[in-house]
């Protein structure tokens, strides 16, 4: 399946092919992204490691850190993607973006509180330099109105998905085998082969380092700079003009409330997905029974997304062709009812765990059980699809709905949406104040409470939003 979604053509454009840069910038976004998430893996964990490798953190601490390096990391594109159009062009600042994540990788191979505060700083300086500007680089590669550009997103994604799914696998062997500073240089290294291949292939990709590409060809991009899965996973085919004369007829300011009401959901949605780092990832390390630590748990959400991707994609075609295709906000409803449904999973986990140790709830006993791991696969599961539902949307739905003039705001607010959705991730320096069951069903509760608010509003939403 994966095959004929990457691959067909249509009638008359058999013969043409991806051009080699997009497998240059397929192979330099695998390993940063390895390298990325190597990080991310560890890092709570680290923080609050007792061994003397790490620095014996609170959960609460490690919490709050790991959120506000998420909400600059997610705000940072912003900013890189501003100094490659006007100063650097995109491959230069892809390359400096490389240099500035080894940089913060090797600074956390070393036992240092600066340190850490300067690698973080390095890595979020490298994101916002690299992910909008390769993303864009993609798009690029092609001329505009090409059937082949969304292709290359979906191939390109893949290579995220990829990296994102080896690098929990590898840093949880090297840390079990010589401790977390080793596996930070491991990710270094990864960082290292990311920017050796794009500067070794660089004749692939110099049509690509096209600065005075449109703002909305690069915002496209950008979408991608978040993980956002490919656009097609929301295979809506309608015609473009048609859509746009519809979407004009509506009031500015009906388009302008129905996208703060998206981002709101945003917010609601990236707060609760991205517990993967830290919560989530505590409860695998601690209260998962099997012969790992919580860094494997990181794996789990992007071979969901490998899994689930193309027969969603599929589903979609299926349900378009018989005129059945939910519009984007019933999606995203769907998308945050799901998102509820994977916490409940966990509650009911936490629950059967805590049933365990009864009579034993106080003090550190109440976390002293261990559960089966399927309670785990079983939330990613849910949770990845739910994240299908409401990813693939992002800025492509914002250059759809936004007024003209406004769309460089409403762009910036998608961002800042983002960003302060994995700032509030530091609900979960609630962790060690509650049972576990009782925070997995407030942020049950949270995500189901926004999928009842956004059903309530879907009539004048899709008034607000012809077309999509």
């Amino acid at each position: 399946m994966a095959a004929t979604a990457l691959s067909a053509a249509p009638s008359g454009a058999h013969d043409e092919k991806h051009p080699k840069g997009l497998y240059v910038l397929f192979a330099t976004e695998m390993w940063e992204r390895f390298s990325y998430y190597s990080m991310l893996a560890m890092f709570t964990l680290y923080l609050r490691d007792t061994t003397g490798q790490g620095f014996a953190w609170s959960s609460d601490s490690a919490t709050k850190l790991y959120a506000n390096y998420l909400m600059f990391v997610y705000a940072s594109p912003l900013i890189g993607g501003w100094l490659a159009d006007r100063k650097l062009g995109y491959r230069r600042a892809v390359m400096f973006g490389g240099l500035f994540f080894m940089a913060g990788h090797l600074l956390l191979s070393f036992k240092s509180m600066t340190a850490v505060y300067a690698a973080l700083t390095c890595l979020v300086i490298g994101n916002g330099l690299f992910k909008p500007n390769i993303s864009a680089m993609v798009g690029n590669l092609y001329p505009e109105g090409s059937h082949l550009k969304d292709r290359a997103y979906n191939i390109f994604y893949m290579g995220i998905n990829v990296g994102a799914f080896l690098a929990p696998v590898v840093a949880e062997y090297v840390q079990g085998k010589w401790g977390f500073h080793p596996a930070f240089a491991v990710a270094a290294a990864g960082m290292a082969i990311s920017v050796s291949i794009l500067w070794k292939f660089k004749h692939h990709i110099l049509a690509a380092d096209d600065a005075r590409v449109s703002r909305l060809t690069a915002a496209h991009g950008s979408a991608v700079a978040v993980d956002a899965p490919p656009a097609s996973v929301s295979h809506q085919d309608e015609d473009r003009a048609g859509r746009q004369g519809t979407m004009e007829s509506v009031p500015e300011w009906k388009r302008i409330g129905a996208l703060i009401v998206i981002f709101l959901i945003v917010i609601v949605f990236w707060m609760v997905f991205h517990q993967n780092g830290s919560t989530m990832t505590y409860w695998a390390n601690e209260n998962t029974d099997w012969k790992v630590t919580g860094i494997i748990s990181n794996a789990i959400n992007p071979l969901w997304v490998m899994i689930l991707t193309f027969p969603l994609v599929w589903f979609w075609q299926w349900l378009d062709s018989k005129g059945m295709e939910p519009s984007t906000p019933v999606k995203m409803a769907i998308g945050m009812f799901l998102t509820g449904a994977a916490f409940f999973v966990l509650y009911l986990g936490a629950k059967v765990g805590e049933g365990s140790v009864a009579g034993e709830l106080v003090g550190d006993n109440r976390w002293a059980y261990k559960v089966s791991p399927m309670w785990l696969l079983g939330a990613y599961g849910v949770l990845t699809l739910g994240e299908l539902m409401l990813s693939p949307m992002g800025l492509s739905l914002v250059s759809k709905v936004a007024p003209i003039r406004f769309r460089g705001v409403m762009m910036g607010g998608w961002f800042m949406a983002t960003a302060i959705g994995n700032k509030l991730t530091q609900i979960g320096a609630l962790w060690d104040d509650w049972l576990h069951s009782s925070f997995w069903l407030l942020l049950s509760g949270l995500a189901a409470f926004m999928a009842i608010v956004l059903l309530f509003l879907l009539r004048p939403l899709k008034k607000a939003m012809p077309g999509v």
